[in-house]
Formats: structure tokens, C-alpha cells, sequence
């Protein structure tokens, strides 16, 4: 059986690879300079200046483990062009440098694939999967679950187009995820302790796992603390933790890291708002500030400048109040995290939904969220989407809404086709399978997995996209507003993000039996 499930898998992973070198020769952002930078940084300059280097404006600004595998990319870097390895304030691009950093991303990738494979058997023996008639192989849970992760359409445009190594971290995370479903305790500890000292984003998430792992592993069912246990867990966690800062604690750098880690100032929103609570308030901000004839400070709301903004109706927001707010938001998940495991002990699904719910609690509420961070909480919703109908709906709307919010990275006319086709190509299918794993067996499986709401929502995404594409030739104050197919597009999904971000949380507190893995 594990063969074939293999063998389904290793075929998707083979289809979305050949798309992966197909889109080598499309446009890239200035991500791709900040990643070339990093390796002529890392590759001349000692770790004492690894986060003191600024000859470019782009700096090493992710934690140490990843400034690692970016200096043992470097050590492969002359083998395709030497030039990329030069340290310069311009911006360096040759065609072997392209090939070299796609193919790095192609590569890492396989972290991925892996650890989608891990929860693939996971699945294998689900009830709620067992149940499905498999009536046509390409709708065999194996290759479906394969598609959903590896077709994603947000991380074929942020890695494969945009230019980022999205998929080599959120493969760690998926492992680390699967180790915990499968009771490896200090393995998942292992791996998210890599994840956060490759990528501090993820910090976002890290008060589930410090929950989780101090109710489930550290204490046993009636409070005794395990000192063994938490032994065990410190020394992993710890130990990683001091072989990434370690260097920089004896330098006396950390505050020169932690600078170039937490760069506080650079305002309340990113360049392109991310669909946010936030989004929603500048929106209405903007609004207001046109209605009422105030000026507001424009080019730094949205120019993404380093620098702190004044609102011009609404009270300005400080600047510890979004982290204040997205830590309060998920206390009352985390409160029922402890709980629950007090009660069942080893909850794993109910885990999973801790991390998805502060992934999306960070995402709606935290300071200069970028849009990319979207995909923390549609990959680790994946899995759940095949064996739960709520969490099926919840995923196809956030995969579709989500998915749509990144269009505004790729801005230029050549790459609309693509991004339109692949959002298009996976709602189709997501939609098909879905609807036959979830709902095969019940009448009326449309209107469960997509309610009339959620149906009327969904085709505002469409009208949107007309009006950017049409609207340079057939809309006279097109080109006096500038501003507005950006404002539309995340206010517009921010409506849609907050509304399934709402729905989330009640589901978590409204479930009764949980489907586990």
C-alpha cells in the first residue's frame, strides 16, 4: 500500500517540477537580489559581519541558520557564475545566476515533498478516508492530498515567480507537524527549533507548540511535572537554539541581531497591505480622510518606507499594541488547548488547529505583516480539509482568497495568464475533490461546501481582477487612482481573510467529536 501511495505522489511531484523549470525564465522580484546579496555576503565577509554588512540596501536580516545554508549555497554559487558572488550596492543578474537560484528553490523543494509524503501516510489510515469510494484515480486521497500541497498556487507564485524559499520551510514545518501527530515529542521539537532559527516568522506559531508540548509531554494527566521529560525537550530546544545565537552572544552582537531581525519602524502595514484587520483600517482610514478632506501621509502608507505614519481620521496605532493584540487573540485558543489535554491527553487535531488559529490570530492582528505569511495558515489547513466538511469549506474559500491576494506581487502583464490559469486549475480541481471526499455519500454537496455567502464572495474575485486587467483601457480615472486596484484587492480580501478567521475560532470551540488523524 505504501508503495502506491508513493507512487501517486512521486507522479504529482514530478508534474508540478516540470512547471517549476517551465517558469525559470519569468519575472522575478527584488527578493531574488536580497537572496543573491545574502550569498555574496556570507560567502566573503566573516559571521562577525554576516549582520553589520549594508553595502547593499539588502540586508541579512533572518536568523543564523538560515545565513548557514545561504553561505552553503554560496560554496556551489562559482560553479554556475562567480559574479553573483561579488558584493555590490547595484543589482547583479546573468542567466546562469537565474538558473542557479531557481534551481536552488526546485531542490529544497524535495524537503517538501517529503514531508507532505509523511502526512500522506498519516492519512493513510484515516476513518473518514476509508470510508471514500475510490471510483477514479485522480481523486485517490493520496494524489489529492499531493495536489493540494504541491499544486499550491500562492507557493508556486511566492517561490517559483516572485522568487522566495517558502517551500523548503514550510516542508520543516510539515514535518515537524507530522512528528507531532505521531507522538515524536522532542523530533517535532527538533525541527520547529530549526524552523525559528531559520525564519523567525514563525514565532507566530510558537506559543501552540509551547502549550502543547509542556501540557502533553512535560506533564502527565494528573499535573506532576516529568523533570526527565523537560530535560529531554530543554537541552533539544536549548541546544539549537545556543549552536544559532551562540557565535553572537560571545561577538556581543545580539543587539545588532535582533535589529536586523525585529526592524521596528518600518510602519504598521507592508509596501501592499496584507489582507488584515489592519488593511481593513487604513482602508477606512482613507476613506475617511477623503470624506472629511484631511490629508493624510499617502506615500508612507503605501510606499513601504522605513518609517513610522500618522493616520489621518483614525487614532494612529502604537507601535507594541498589534503584538499586544495578536498574543490576547490567541489566549483563548491556548487556554483551550491546556484544557482539552487535561480531559483526552494527546490531541493532535486540535493542535494543528492551535497553530493554524495563531498563525491566522498574527496574520490578522500583527505589526507589518506581509501578505506571503497567508501560506502558514492554508498549508497546515491542508490535511485537514480531507477529513473535515467545515475545514473543507474553510480551506477552499482561504486557498481561493488567499491565493487571490498575492496577485498584486506579480504586477507585470506577462505573468497575469499564469497566475489567473493556476488559481483557476487548482480551484477547479480542490473544488472536485472536495466535494467527492468530503460530501460522496450526501445530496446537495455544492451548497455544503460552498453556502450561497460564500458562493457570492467568491465572485467578486473575478470582477476585481476585470477591472485591473480592463481598466487602463476602458475606464477614463483609471490612471488618476493609482492606488485603488491595490486598496480594493487587499481590503477586499481582508473582508474575506477576518470573516474565515471568525469562522475558525468557532469552529474550534463548537467541535464536540474531533476526527483525528
Amino acid at each position: 500500500m505504501t508503495s502506491i501511495l508513493m507512487f501517486y505522489h512521486l507522479v504529482v511531484a514530478s508534474s508540478v517540477t516540470c512547471l517549476k523549470f517551465l517558469l525559470m525564465p519569468s519575472y522575478y522580484s527584488t527578493d531574488f537580489e536580497v537572496h543573491r546579496n545574502w550569498l555574496a555576503i556570507t560567502n566573503n565577509k566573516p559571521i562577525s559581519q554576516w549582520y553589520t554588512e549594508s553595502t547593499s540596501q539588502w540586508t541579512l536580516d533572518y536568523p543564523p541558520l538560515f545565513a548557514w545554508f545561504e553561505m552553503g549555497l554560496s560554496l556551489v554559487a562559482p560553479f554556475f557564475d562567480p559574479k553573483m558572488l561579488r558584493i555590490s550596492a547595484k543589482p547583479y543578474s546573468s542567466y546562469y545566476t537565474i538558473f542557479f537560484q531557481r534551481l536552488t528553490v526546485i531542490v529544497t523543494d524535495l524537503i517538501f515533498v517529503y514531508a507532505v509524503f509523511q502526512w500522506i501516510k498519516l492519512l493513510k489510515n484515516n476513518k473518514h478516508l476509508q470510508r471514500y469510494k475510490i471510483r477514479d484515480e485522480l481523486y485517490h486521497p493520496a494524489v489529492v492530498l499531493s495536489f493540494l500541497f504541491l499544486w499550491n498556487p500562492g507557493l508556486l507564485i511566492v517561490d517559483h515567480i516572485h522568487f522566495q524559499y517558502n517551500g523548503l520551510l514550510s516542508g520543516i514545518l510539515l514535518l515537524s507537524l507530522a512528528r507531532m501527530v505521531e507522538e515524536k515529542f522532542i523530533e517535532s521539537a527538533f525541527w520547529f527549533s530549526i524552523l525559528l532559527n531559520m525564519k523567525h516568522i514563525y514565532l507566530y506559531v510558537a506559543p501552540a507548540y509551547f502549550i502543547y508540548l509542556l501540557r502533553v509531554y512535560c506533564f502527565d494527566k494528573d499535573l506532576k511535572f516529568l523533570r526527565v521529560n523537560f530535560a529531554k525537550l530543554s537541552s533539544i530546544v536549548g541546544g539549537i537554539f545556543i549552536f544559532s545565537l551562540g557565535p553572537f552572544i560571545v561577538m556581543g552582537q545580539m543587539k545588532q541581531l535582533f535589529a536586523r531581525l525585529f526592524p521596528f519602524g518600518r510602519g504598521l502595514t507592508h509596501a501592499y497591505w496584507a489582507p488584515n484587520f489592519w488593511a481593513l483600517y487604513n482602508g477606512v482610514d482613507k476613506v475617511l480622510s477623503i470624506l472629511l478632506s484631511r490629508k493624510a501621509e499617502n506615500a508612507a502608507m503605501t510606499g513601504g518606507l522605513v518609517k513610522q505614519y500618522q493616520h489621518a481620521v483614525l487614532p494612529s496605532v502604537p507601535l507594541f499594541s498589534p503584538t499586544i493584540i495578536s498574543f490576547l487573540s490567541m489566549v483563548p485558543i491556548l487556554v483551550q488547548l491546556w484544557k482539552k489535554c487535561d480531559q483526552q491527553g494527546h490531541s493532535p487535531t486540535l493542535f494543528i488547529r492551535s497553530v493554524i488559529l495563531c498563525a491566522f490570530s498574527s496574520f490578522i492582528f500583527g505589526y507589518h505583516v506581509h501578505e506571503k505569511a497567508i501560506l502558514m495558515i492554508i498549508l497546515p489547513l491542508t490535511p485537514l480539509a480531507l477529513i473535515s466538511p467545515m475545514d473543507a469549506n474553510i480551506f477552499f474559500m482561504l486557498s481561493s482568497i488567499g491565493t487571490y491576494s498575492l496577485f498584486p506581487l506579480l504586477f507585470k502583464t506577462g505573468e497575469t495568464p499564469i497566475k489567473i490559469c493556476l488559481l483557476l486549475l487548482y480551484s477547479i480541481y480542490s473544488y472536485q475533490a472536495l466535494t467527492k471526499i468530503n460530501f460522496f455519500d450526501k445530496p446537495g454537496a455544492a451548497s455544503l461546501l460552498l453556502p450561497t455567502l460564500d458562493r457570492l464572495f467568491l465572485l467578486g474575485i473575478p470582477i476585481l481582477q476585470l477591472y485591473q486587467t480592463l481598466g487602463p483601457y476602458v475606464i477614463p480615472f483609471y490612471a488618476k487612482l493609482p492606488f485603488l486596484p491595490l486598496l480594493l484587492t487587499s481590503t477586499y480580501c481582508a473582508l474575506g481573510v477576518v470573516y474565515l478567521y471568525v469562522k475558525s475560532y468557532l469552529l474550534t470551540f463548537k467541535l464536540r467529536n474531533v476526527e483525528e488523524f
